[in-house]
Formats: C-alpha cells, sequence, structure tokens
C-alpha cells in the first residue's frame, strides 16, 4: 500500500517545491589543523563514529497496539473532559489515541525530510570545509531518522497526516533565506530544539519498547545536530552588526510563534468531525498542551540565549509566551543525558539477547546429554 492511502486528509501537493536561492561555497582550503575549529572536527569525527543502522539497531519485532502505540493517557487528549468525549465509545477512544500519535509522528517525519534538505543545504552554502564535512554526516542522520518514522508509521499505527501548515511555513522561510546561517538558524535551534523536546517528553513517558528505542537513538544523534548549530552560530553572531543581529530576532520570534500554535493537533479533531474553530478552542482549553507547550521550548530558549541572540524584543517575547525562565537551563546536561539514555539502551538490550543466548546453549547441552 503506498503512503497516499494511508493519509488520513490527503496533502495538498504531492510534491512541494521550495525556490533555491543563495549562492553554493567551494572553499580551496583543506587544511583542518587550525586549533580555532578542533570543537567541530572532534563533532564530525564522532559524526562518522555514531553511525548506525535502523534496520538492525531497532528491534522491528516488537508488537505495537495501533490503537495505544504511546500509552497515551485520556487527560493528554483534548476532547477529554468534553461532552465530545462523553460520546465516545472505547473503540472511538482506541481511534482517537491512534491518530494522535499518528499526528505527532507524521510531524517528526515531515520534520526529518526538512532536516535532512536543510542539512544538504548548509553542504552547499556553509563557507567553511570542516562545517560541510560534519554536514555532510548529518544528512545521513537525517535520512535515517525519515526512514525510522516512516516505517513506525507504515507497519506499526497505519495512518499518517500532511504537514502542519506551520511547521511547512517555517521550512520554507528557512529555505527561501539566501544568508547561509539561516538554515542553521531555523532547522539546527527551532525546529530540531523543538523536535528534541517533544522526542524527550514522549521518550521518558511511554511504557511501549519501540517507540522508547526510535526517540531515544534518534535523540542521541539530535544532541550532535544542536551542538553543531550553537558552535557555528555562535562564533559568527560574535562578527553581526546590531541591526544583523536584530533581523536574525526577528526570524527567531516569528519562528517561535509558528512553531508554539502548530502544537495543537487541530487536524485530528477536525477528522473527528469537529469543525475547525471549536477544535481550537478544545485545544487551547487543555491544561496538558499548555504544559505541553512550555516545556517544548525547553531546548530552544537557551540555545537562543547561547549563541547570543537575547535582545529586548526576543526577551519580551518569551515572556509572553511564558517561557523567559527557560533561558537559564543547562542545555549541556540536557544533551549528555540524551547520550546517556541511548547507551544505557542498548546495554539493557544486549545484555538481555546475551541472556537469552546462553540459555539457548544451555538448553542445547542438557537437551544432548539427556538424549546420550
Amino acid at each position: 500500500m503506498s503512503t497516499h492511502d494511508l493519509y488520513a486528509q490527503a496533502p495538498k501537493e504531492p510534491v512541494w517545491q521550495v525556490p533555491a536561492t543563495g549562492a553554493a561555497r567551494f572553499n580551496w582550503s583543506y587544511d583542518m589543523a587550525d586549533d580555532g575549529r578542533d570543537r567541530l572536527l572532534a563533532l564530525y569525527q564522532k559524526g562518522k563514529d555514531k553511525q548506525w543502522d535502523g534496520a538492525t539497531r531497532i528491534d522491528w519485532d516488537l508488537e505495537v497496539d495501533p490503537y495505544d502505540p504511546l500509552g497515551t493517557p485520556d487527560e493528554a487528549m483534548s476532547l477529554y473532559g468534553t461532552r465530545h468525549w462523553d460520546r465516545l465509545t472505547d473503540k472511538d477512544k482506541g481511534e482517537l489515541r491512534r491518530h494522535y500519535a499518528s499526528w505527532q509522528f507524521s510531524q517528526f517525519l515531515h520534520g526529518e525530510q526538512g532536516a535532512m534538505i536543510c542539512a544538504a543545504r548548509i553542504v552547499e552554502s556553509v563557507p567553511d570545509m570542516d562545517a560541510k564535512f560534519y554536514s555532510a554526516t548529518q544528512v545521513m542522520d537525517e535520512a535515517r531518522h525519515a526512514e525510522i518514522y516512516a516505517r513506525f508509521l507504515h507497519e506499526k499505527i497505519g495512518t499518517l497526516y500532511p504537514i502542519n501548515d506551520n511547521l511547512q511555513s517555517l521550512l520554507g522561510d528557512t529555505l527561501r533565506d539566501s544568508r547561509w546561517d539561516m538554515p542553521y538558524l531555523g532547522m539546527q535551534v527551532l525546529i530540531e530544539g523543538l523536535a528534541l523536546a517533544a522526542f524527550g517528553m514522549i521518550r521518558d513517558t511511554t511504557k511501549k519498547p519501540l517507540p522508547q528505542q526510535i526517540l531515544a537513538y534518534v535523540m542521541q544523534d539530535e544532541a550532535r545536530h544542536v551542538a553543531f548549530g550553537r558552535m557555528a552560530l555562535r562564533d559568527y553572531y560574535k562578527q553581526l552588526t546590531d541591526a544583523e543581529l536584530r533581523e536574525r530576532e526577528e526570524f527567531v520570534i516569528e519562528g517561535c510563534y509558528l512553531m508554539r500554535d502548530r502544537l495543537r493537533g487541530v487536524e485530528v479533531l477536525e477528522n473527528f468531525g469537529i469543525p475547525k474553530k471549536e477544535a481550537e478552542a478544545l485545544s487551547e482549553q487543555s491544561e496538558f498542551l499548555h504544559l505541553f507547550r512550555k516545556l517544548l521550548f525547553s531546548r530552544i530558549v537557551p540555545c537562543v540565549k547561547d549563541i547570543g541572540l537575547w535582545g529586548e524584543r526576543l526577551q519580551k517575547a518569551y515572556v509572553d509566551m511564558g517561557v523567559f525562565d527557560l533561558g537559564d537551563s543547562n542545555l549541556d546536561l540536557l544533551m549528555t543525558q540524551d547520550e546517556e539514555i541511548a547507551e544505557a539502551l542498548d546495554r539493557e538490550r544486549f545484555a538481555a539477547e546475551e541472556r537469552e543466548r546462553v540459555a539457548e546453549v544451555a538448553e542445547a547441552i542438557a537437551e544432548g546429554e539427556a538424549a546420550s
């Protein structure tokens, strides 16, 4: 069955074309011994060392209940406690959980394709060779992530949603800008930062082993990507004028409002027959959504502050969003935890597999001795 047959709502266009702008930059200096760039080269080495195969590292034989793929509590769904909720049967509630999970993971999937294209744009446009090298490893990472999310949606949930309008708008703005640093800012800082927080919330709350594996391993890669964006932009933004910095801050403000407004899942409620205006109102009344939104900015705000975009207008916008206090979050600690969780999951899985192999060998020996 093709992907288009699985969409709950048909995409507006089968192929989205974004006109390319800006220059492709070649650099004839291949000297990688510059002491000032050793951090980025170390990240490039780590990017090479940490490549993995989603077909083998993830246990795709794990069963997933499509009507409860993430173990989503009733309270997390916008209809909970409303007149609509009282009319739902248990089967309807299972279908609603399936569609919410499909909507979330579909946005993850579309975002990963966007990240792959933005990383390829960075390879093309960034002036420094070491940044080109690292970005090339990220292109492969993002391709792997898109492959994994697509497989999960196809094989385990069986339903997809089109890209959300606000996510598409931010991707378009990022890709249309001719300045080489904008794919970093739009993707590495805003979209990747938001995705990391969303992935982390599900990873840390779900008891379902397959989505937990997927999210933990993807986040291990994404921690490097955000670090890459921070390194490149922190250095570059020190060279910009106040006017140029304000332009980037305006882009961040607009992007953050778009991202905040994207996170409602209104499309799911519309798919269940609720008019759009009512669906938006129900989503805005959800206490869970308000908490979810704030936590989603836990990765973006400290990163924006770290790279040097912290003007008065941007600070006021974060106060308005209720996320200003997140600027003091320890981003390095969060990234370290992302890596450690994935490594711990590997150790647990491989230890369990080793115990199974030892048990099988012992059983075979016992059977052989009994037969003799």
